[in-house]
């Protein structure tokens, strides 16, 4: 600044002046630097995907308080893109105040009654539920609510005809069904007078509900005063996760949901594609697309191989109906090391399917693994907006795989970088994107080259890790 006043002060009417100066006698103006590309404001760009939050895990610590835990964590999973969370299933079990809620006793005890040896279930009490709803759909969150639907468990000892001995299928306001409200005994269970053992009981067999009976169907979905009805229009929920449907015939599900609505998926436990792909056809609801699951698995840890993500995955057919996720409640206890994916691949699985078409789920410890947050929560951001458009997959090999997502109008769409091996790699590619900066929105690398006039360009992902590039500004 110093030196450029010393040039205007020498400047003076009796220098020489340029015929050729439309302003004679001023000083030209020097043209402005053009501003270095900067970041998109990834907000501006919301493709309107939304993410789904698994709001537990086993064994969820403290009892009796999960209600109000995660009521407090609802606007902060708003803020990061979540529009739905799935919670555990609300009624209590047999194991009272330990139940996870898989052992239900009494669907219409949400932690009003005292049976089971508690009145809260583990997760809380009916008004701190209703509170948690509350502030869910006051931060444009839905709430889902976990349905077990074929087995039950709790109830009292009674003599079963039809087993020839004494078995505990007595639900009554004296032995575990303290609400009164869907009593059942053995005529109930298979078998009975009207139906045959049903070979889908994995669990609590003789306690198999058999929805055959229009007095379940009434009780479950059918009637004014069924559960269905009751958790949808009384407590608030706003759609159903189906445990364990390989339990019960994909019509009970098609039939709930014509009487009730909302959203569903299924937890259809195969890794088959063609399986899940034809239960979204029986039922028309989601699935949780455990073919991507175990590809991620298969590729990133049993295999080392990143080959295996061209294969077929429900995601590829059936976008809108593929609930994509890395892990669950069940995976991440499961002593099989191929049924889930390490912690160390964690992330390039989360990478995966938040860039990926379907509807992905972030499992809550995950989730709160400060290893992880910032990066979800950034890549949670690229899924609710730059992850728009067609997939091509631009290059695979064992270690390395690039996909793009070609964008839609004025969004731009990414390309995917996942590094398999140990060393900071490049890859060559075509992007579609002439004469652009571009940068990893992920900020696992600093590496911002330029596009050419073709779009071609060199990207990098770290060892073991991944990016995801688009333009800048």
């Amino acid at each position: 600044m110093i030196s450029m006043g010393l040039g205007f002060n020498a400047c003076s009417s009796d220098d020489p002046v340029d015929p050729n100066d439309d302003n004679p006698g001023q000083t030209p103006e020097v043209p402005e630097t053009p501003a270095a590309p900067g970041a998109l404001n990834l907000a501006d760009y919301n493709n309107g995907s939304g993410i789904m939050m698994q709001a537990f895990y086993w064994d969820v610590e403290p009892r009796h308080q999960w209600w109000t835990t995660i009521d407090e964590k609802i606007a902060g999973w708003a803020d990061a893109g979540v529009n739905r969370i799935w919670i555990p299933p609300a009624s209590k079990g047999q194991s009272g105040g330990y139940s996870m809620g898989y052992d239900p006793s009494d669907y219409f005890d949400l932690g009003e009654y005292m049976q089971h040896g508690t009145l809260p279930t583990r997760f809380g009490t009916r008004e701190e539920l209703g509170d948690l709803i509350n502030t869910a759909h006051a931060n444009n969150i839905e709430v889902i609510a976990d349905i077990v639907l074929n087995h039950n468990s709790g109830g009292g000892l009674e003599w079963n005809p039809y087993r020839e001995k004494d078995t505990w299928t007595l639900f009554d306001e004296e032995h575990g069904n303290a609400s009164g409200k869907f009593n059942r005994n053995y005529e109930n269970f298979y078998p009975n007078s009207t139906s045959q053992y049903d070979d889908g009981s994995l669990f609590y067999e003789e306690t198999n509900l058999d929805h055959n009976q229009e007095y379940v169907q009434n009780w479950l979905w059918k009637a004014d005063y069924s559960v269905a009805n009751y958790y949808k229009n009384e407590v608030g929920f706003d759609g159903w996760r189906f445990d364990y449907v390989l339990g019960f015939e994909p019509w009970v599900v098609k039939e709930w949901m014509d009487a009730v609505g909302g959203y569903a998926v299924a937890e259809l436990w195969d890794g088959n594609p063609n399986v899940l792909e034809d239960y979204i056809e029986e039922t028309g609801i989601a699935v949780f697309d455990f073919a991507t699951f175990y590809k991620l698995d298969e590729a990133l840890d049993r295999n080392d191989d990143l080959t295996i993500l061209e294969r077929h995955m429900v995601w590829q057919n059936y976008p809108e109906k593929a609930v994509t996720f890395t892990a669950n409640h069940d995976t991440e206890k499961d002593p099989n090391e191929h049924n889930n994916i390490s912690v160390e691949n964690k992330m390039k699985a989360y990478a995966f399917i938040l860039t990926h078409p379907g509807y992905p789920t972030i499992f809550y410890l995950d989730y709160e693994n400060q290893n992880f947050q910032e990066d979800l929560k950034q890549l949670m951001l690229i899924n609710n907006s730059l992850a728009t458009g067609d997939v091509e997959i631009l290059y695979v090999d064992n270690d390395e795989y690039v996909m793009k997502r070609s964008g839609d109008g004025t969004n731009p769409g990414l390309i995917l970088y996942i590094n398999n091996s140990s060393n900071t790699k490049r890859r060559n590619i075509t992007t579609g994107w002439n004469n652009k900066k571009i940068m990893d929105y992920t900020y696992q690398t600093s590496y911002s080259p330029v596009t050419g006039d073709n779009g071609g360009v060199s990207i990098e992902a770290p060892g073991n890790s991944y990016s995801v590039y688009s333009i800048m500004e």
